[in-house]
């Protein structure tokens, strides 16, 4: 028997202001960034997932911008530890997960992205939390979408 799981993705805001101080510290001693570094972008934040269980199957996003904008989630991989190190590319996972409303739809309109792109990061996303316990996400905002116009959550089926 199996039960559904929807789990929400959190800011972290620590994390996303160690990650904008890097940028500022690199900056201000007018020093590059290292080979492979991935910096935070001004439109991006960090968020987190937690996993509660580890035996989990994807079932489907709720996600998206509430009105006019664009979201795009990449997740990074287990080797991330973000404590430690600084997030390089090799560490974000493909694809992307983009969703969308466009400037005319509708409040009722569903929001709209790459489907195909969408379910296999879910599927990935569940078999990192067969390892992990929490996993970061880079949150791109963009068209007029901002962290307080978004609502994002994932349904997994969980095995009991």
């Amino acid at each position: 028997m199996s039960a559904e799981l929807e789990l929400t993705f959190r800011p972290d805001t620590n994390l996303t202001e160690v990650m904008r101080l890097r940028v500022q510290s690199l900056q201000q001693r007018a020093q590059g960034r290292q080979d492979g570094e991935r910096l935070l972008r001004p439109n991006e934040a960090v968020y987190r997932l937690d996993f509660p269980r580890q035996a989990l199957s994807f079932s489907r996003w709720s996600a998206g911008p509430v009105q006019t904008g664009r979201l795009t989630i990449t997740a990074t991989s287990q080797l991330w530890t973000p404590d430690l190190t600084n997030l390089m590319t090799r560490q974000l996972l493909e694809p992307v997960a983009v969703f969308w409303r466009s400037p005319g739809d509708s409040g009722a309109a569903a929001v709209r992205c790459y489907e195909a792109d969408a379910h296999e990061l879910g599927e990935r996303i569940a078999e990192s939390a067969r390892v992990r316990k929490v996993m970061y996400f880079l949150f791109a905002f963009a068209d007029g979408c901002g962290p307080q116009a978004v609502d994002c959550s994932i349904t997994f089926t969980a095995d009991r």
